[in-house]
């Protein structure tokens, strides 16, 4: 990795002092004004912009954990359906970057189907498969800790590409039957959190088989425990392809200068990772949402990241961070174009006073 350059410490002051001169109290807009000072720190500029080129990346990949333990409601045959669905714009993914005017590009990372699946679709989209699955976490490693390299150079040259064809910012996206599985692992370890705190219902599991999960993602945290302090060993033991590769794209974006919005809790788990590989890529992400998965709201404590919606959301695909891209261009469009005091001729009583 080169080195990570924090956002504009200027820029974000900048916008501390202008929002003390336009026409409201202090404070009135609340959570919109941290965020414009965001914007400004991750852009470099104050006034800022609305973000114009939004780009969703979804990173698909199926589990082990969901073949030999029966973790979630839906088959894993269900990831590679749902990867055509994505190609073809059929996905909620689509129908949000649609309205907020973000492009979707979907990689199988390590989706459980032959290839072939996407022939006629779109071929690119398989090109890049680190592996076929992984490993069932509760009992043997996810992958090979080449292929957790691979992964995440993947996900760093994805955010390379991003800022290459013009992304001014990024959200990740997951798809994969079982993920919230290794993501409560990944959670629970880089956390101190129990099994029990961080393991959800994922796809809406009922409570036996939550009761399994919970064990799983325990097993797994008894093996994944000697690795917490080499992310590469950490991931390649109890997490999976895909999060490693939506690791690279966290760390990669922060490189690029590519502000990030988090979405659901498989994001939150890669973000933890990323966070411990190198703790500066944390101020260039912003939390979309809170997902109804428990671990969710482990992982956005431990990042310092209070989220910008509360929806009762836990699909993923960066539906919730495509949701709160258009407070953060709120947030931006207010700082930028509302008129100050002495531009409107508004009497500010706190300065005069």
């Amino acid at each position: 990795m080169a080195g990570i350059v924090p956002p504009d410490a200027s820029a974000r002051m900048a916008a501390r002092e202008r929002q003390a001169t336009l026409t409201k109290p202090a404070g009135a807009l609340g959570r919109l004004e941290a965020l414009s000072e965001w914007v400004c720190a991750v852009q470099g500029a104050c006034p800022p912009s609305p973000f114009r080129a939004p780009a969703v990346i979804i990173l698909a990949g199926d589990h082990g954990v969901a073949r030999t333990s029966g973790t979630s409601a839906y088959p894993p045959e269900v990831t590679a359906q749902m990867v055509v669905n994505f190609a073809t714009g059929g996905a909620a993914a689509n129908v949000l970057a649609r309205q907020a005017g973000a492009t979707v590009r979907v990689v199988d990372v390590s989706v459980d189907a032959d290839p072939s699946y996407m022939a006629g679709v779109d071929d690119a989209v398989t090109a890049r498969r680190v592996r076929r699955s992984s490993g069932s976490i509760d009992r043997e490693d996810a992958m090979t800790g080449d292929e957790c390299r691979t992964a995440l150079a993947l996900g760093r040259t994805l955010a390379h590409e991003a800022r290459d064809f013009g992304a001014d910012i990024v959200i990740p996206g997951d798809m994969g039957i079982g993920n919230t599985t290794p993501a409560a692992a990944l959670i629970g370890l880089l956390t101190g959190a129990s099994a029990a705190t961080v393991t959800g219902r994922g796809t809406g599991i009922d409570d036996d088989v939550l009761a399994r999960k919970t064990s799983v993602v325990a097993a797994a945290m008894t093996r994944g425990a000697p690795r917490t302090h080499d992310h590469v060993a950490l991931l390649a033991s109890v997490g999976s392809p895909d999060i490693a590769a939506m690791t690279g794209l966290l760390l990669g974006a922060a490189e690029q200068g590519l502000p990030v919005i988090l979405d659901g809790v498989v994001s939150c788990a890669a973000a933890l990772v990323a966070r411990a590989a190198d703790a500066d890529a944390c101020a260039w992400w912003a939390a979309g949402h809170r997902s109804t998965e428990p671990g969710a709201s482990v992982a956005l404590a431990s990042l310092g990241l209070p989220p910008i919606l509360d929806l009762d959301l836990r699909l993923g695909e960066g539906t919730g961070a495509l949701l709160a891209l258009h407070l953060v261009n709120a947030a931006a469009l207010t700082l930028a174009e509302m008129a100050t005091f002495d531009a409107a001729g508004v009497s500010d009583r706190s300065r005069d006073a």
